[in-house]
């Protein structure tokens, strides 16, 4: 995209991370052909050095890497950024789509893939997040409670409430959408993204670590648990 003084402006900087130098290669040229910049780390160490100097807008990031793997990769920049993640991973590998879920990973693509699949996961994760052009600030707000998912901020009576970033798109996205019930497998879906089947265990955790939060704090709305089928922001009329 270009501003009107023929500027080229950058999509984001994406940090991919991958110990075949040809996929690094591959993806460089095609993320920068979509407007993209790009920094590349082919071990896990050098990801979490590259990743402190770069601050890129989302990471892709493989898991059999040498040095660390992706999981403690994932696990490290989890605990001092909310910076999108997409694992890579090769066919015939397993996934374990819990154990990513609960690391904090936004998405997943299976090798080999094609490119223009990955930069598709690419803009569905920033457009999730919000970080593709000018959004305006989301935000809900309820008797005594705040959920901004723009500074990922949960207030409860005034005060900020120390919430892991996918349990702040889970309420926001459950509150966003008040007395709408959604079954487990539309949480995993539009909240985490992935394509998941079968265990949903993950979306109980966040909604049983939410509640501990959120527990009596008002009588005009509650997290309600609708038997059979799933979960609903409760709003009194």
């Amino acid at each position: 995209m270009e501003d009107k003084g023929g500027f080229k402006m950058s999509a984001g900087k994406i940090l991919v991370v991958d110990d075949d130098q040809n996929i690094c290669e591959l993806l460089r040229l095609y993320l920068e052909k979509e407007g993209y910049e790009t920094a590349i780390a082919n071990d896990g160490n050098q990801a979490l050095e590259v990743f402190d100097k770069e601050a890129p807008d989302l990471i892709l990031l493989d898991i059999m890497l040498p040095g660390r793997d992706g999981w403690q990769v994932c696990r490290e920049i989890r605990k001092k950024s909310q910076c999108p993640i997409i694992m890579l991973t090769a066919k015939g590998e397993v996934f374990d789509k819990v154990l990513g879920l609960e690391l904090g990973a936004d998405d997943y693509v299976v090798k080999p893939f094609e490119a223009k699949e990955v930069v598709a996961r690419i803009k569905a994760v920033l457009r999730r997040i919000g970080k593709n052009g000018d959004e305006p600030v989301k935000e809900v707000k309820y008797d005594k409670l705040s959920i901004n998912l723009t500074n990922y901020e949960l207030k409860v009576n005034g005060k900020q409430i120390d919430t892991p970033p996918k349990e702040m798109e889970l309420i926001y996205h459950l509150a966003s959408n008040p007395n709408r019930v959604f079954t487990r497998d539309q949480l995993l879906d539009e909240v985490w993204g992935f394509d998941y089947y079968g265990d949903s265990r993950t979306v109980d955790v966040h909604v049983k670590r939410l509640r501990e939060k959120l527990e009596g704090v008002s009588d005009q709305w509650a997290l309600k648990t609708v038997w059979g089928v799933g979960y609903k922001f409760e709003v009194k009329e």
